[in-house]
């Protein structure tokens, strides 16, 4: 698909089949998360795929906003091996991971496969259920599916500010 047409295209799925992306599909987007930048090329991101009943269940349990979705990708990054900009009091960890989560959901989208951010969740508790590494935050989880015969995206989807609205000149 051309690259505009998957920008304009792409919306969040609140509504899926329940069926799993196939493994091929999930490399490639697994691919595009890898081959994102990072600052200095820290490469700090942490992805877990969520598949199976016992962990899709501990997904339900933290957020009411699977919707259904076949595949989750957890996206982390390790707070040990983000880049510390000088002159500042913030690392890359945060914008590293979600260029990458970004990076993921236009290839889903690429290739026909939809895709919701979630951010409804406690990160703290559920890094807990998942026993990941205390070192790792949490940014995001990812639905990864096919959309239900009634999804769509929000009818407020096409509704975008003017340039003028959002771009400032100085």
């Amino acid at each position: 698909m051309e690259f505009s047409e998957v920008i304009k295209s792409r919306y969040s799925c609140k509504k899926f089949d329940g069926r799993k992306i196939n493994e091929e599909q999930l490399k490639y987007i697994l691919e595009a998360g890898r081959l994102a930048p990072t600052a200095k090329n820290s490469q700090e991101q942490c992805i877990y795929v969520i598949e199976s009943e016992e962990s899709l269940a501990k997904i339900d349990a933290a957020t009411p906003c699977r919707y259904n979705a076949g595949t989750v990708l957890v996206v982390a990054f390790d707070k040990n091996g983000a880049y510390f900009y000088p002159r500042s009091t913030r690392d890359s960890g945060i914008e590293d991971a979600t260029i990458v989560a970004t990076h993921m959901i236009l290839a889903a989208a690429d290739i026909g496969v939809q895709s919701c951010w979630i951010n409804n969740f406690n990160p703290e508790e559920l890094k807990a259920s998942l026993s990941l590494p205390e070192s790792e935050e949490i940014l995001m989880l990812l639905d990864l599916g096919f959309a239900a015969e009634s999804a769509g995206a929000l009818p407020n989807h096409n509704s975008r500010k003017g340039l003028s609205e959002t771009v400032k000149y100085i």
